[in-house]
């Protein structure tokens, strides 16, 4: 029989990479939309919670199962991130960073607004098929929906690696996020490209949000998990798709054992120190690139 405080330690260890791979799915869906852009989504977290709120709608209200939830929420979360980017985000192309900035708040805050009138301020919360269930490895429960949010972030890391290394349309998203005017002057329909990533990004915030929602309840506050998406990305190296899921799991793990082995209200700010830490230690990230400049 396996000691107490390692199994312990195996359970923390397993919901940590559950809550980190949905972390890192977040900042991978900000990475997309930064390279096709060069613009910071604040609007990516509330998209989330938005798509938790319409599962929810979807699956408690409409009566649908969650198989056939699943893909309508992503289509739907897609299609509006599309035409964010070709209807308003497309108008401020040429303008300060910071005005893109800016504008992805005040998005943030509408979709907040529209989704609190239309569903209310409630917490909830709806059944998955791994709902209540578990699986024992080694002498280790561990719950069924960790495992597959963990599965599914690597399938998702998998899926984008093989489509911007191995497809036309994704070397034609890495020229874009290179040189832009180059891209446009070879042939790369730049604009169109960009509103496809968005809506890429859109669907991965919206399986994001309804892995996340069994976990943590479909409740407007879902949106503060972009909070430590971002610490996350900082973390793994800005720009890079393996350091984003690589610094969610990391984030994760420091999460859940602080939460058990350090005094209370640690665990809500142990993402921020270990970012502080990142920063002054290796300001580039684990998987970033060295960036300097002589002055």
């Amino acid at each position: 029989m396996m000691d107490p405080l390692l199994t312990q330690a195996a359970q923390l260890a397993a919901q940590g990479m559950a809550s980190g791979a949905i972390y890192g799915l977040v900042a991978l869906g900000l990475v997309l939309g930064y390279k096709a852009t060069e613009v910071m989504n604040f609007a990516h977290g509330d998209v989330v919670m938005l798509s938790a709120f319409v599962a929810w709608g979807l699956i408690t209200r409409a009566g649908m199962s969650f198989w056939l939830a699943l893909p309508c929420v992503m289509a739907l979360v897609a299609v509006l991130c599309w035409a964010l980017e070709a209807g308003v985000m497309r108008r401020i192309v040429g303008q300060p960073q910071f005005a893109g900035i800016m504008l992805t708040i005040g998005i943030g805050f509408m979709i907040r607004g529209a989704v609190s009138m239309s569903f209310g301020p409630e917490s909830r919360t709806y059944a998955t098929p791994w709902t209540d269930r578990s699986t024992e490895v080694a002498g280790v429960v561990l719950s069924s929906l960790s495992l597959v949010i963990v599965g599914a972030a690597l399938a998702v890391t998998l899926l984008l690696y093989v489509f911007l290394r191995h497809t036309a349309l994704g070397i034609a998203v890495h020229a874009s996020a290179q040189n832009q005017l180059a891209a446009y002057l070879c042939g790369v329909r730049v604009k169109r490209l960009n509103s496809l990533v968005w809506a890429l990004s859109g669907a991965i915030a919206a399986l994001c949000g309804l892995l996340l929602a069994p976990i943590s309840l479909v409740d407007l506050s879902l949106w503060t998990v972009m909070l430590k998406a971002l610490a996350a990305l900082v973390l793994g190296g800005f720009g890079s798709a393996p350091g984003a899921i690589a610094g969610g799991l990391v984030i994760g793990l420091v999460e859940q054992f602080a939460g058990v082995y350090l005094a209370d209200g640690f665990k809500d700010v142990m993402a921020y120190l270990v970012l502080i830490g990142a920063l002054v230690l290796r300001p580039r990230g684990l998987f970033g690139d060295a960036h300097g400049r002589r002055v």
